[in-house]
């Protein structure tokens, strides 16, 4: 289902804005998905607890990040015919769908959390050479 949304995603992006029937089709999919994406977040934290439990749904990162995608789909399906700066925001969020399908694999995660924690050793080989870069700017002058 991740993978039939992201495409539906990628092809609204060539759909032309005057025809009407293709976007009502566009939009209907799009609740389609939106509810499916509902249903199964609901049915996880039925099943696992919500919060309180030790093992509950939104103990879990992936989880928090699953419900985050879900309640700002839903913001934005319910919000659709609003004409605000903020509501386009909720539509960008859209985007982040196929990340959902990380918390569904589990090499991907693996990959994707090594990935987030080394931004930090990252970081500080970037401040080395930027320090570096500015001693050869100075010393060049």
């Amino acid at each position: 289902m991740i993978v039939l949304n992201s495409v539906k995603l990628a092809l609204d992006t060539y759909i032309p804005d005057d025809n009407d029937t293709v976007w009502a089709w566009s939009e209907g999919i799009d609740y389609f998905f939106n509810v499916f994406f509902l249903l199964e977040a609901v049915l996880k934290a039925l099943a696992s607890g919500f919060i309180l439990d030790r093992n509950a749904y939104l103990r879990d990162n992936w989880n928090v990040m699953d419900f985050f995608i879900v309640v700002a789909s839903m913001l934005d399906m319910s919000l659709r015919g609003v004409k605000l700066d903020f509501i386009r925001i909720l539509r960008l969020l859209r985007t982040l769908r196929p990340l959902r399908f990380i918390s569904h694999n589990v090499s991907m995660k693996i990959v994707v959390t090594a990935l987030l924690e080394s931004f930090g050793a990252i970081f500080n080989v970037v401040i080395v050479l930027v320090i570096i870069w500015l001693m050869f700017a100075i010393l060049a002058v």
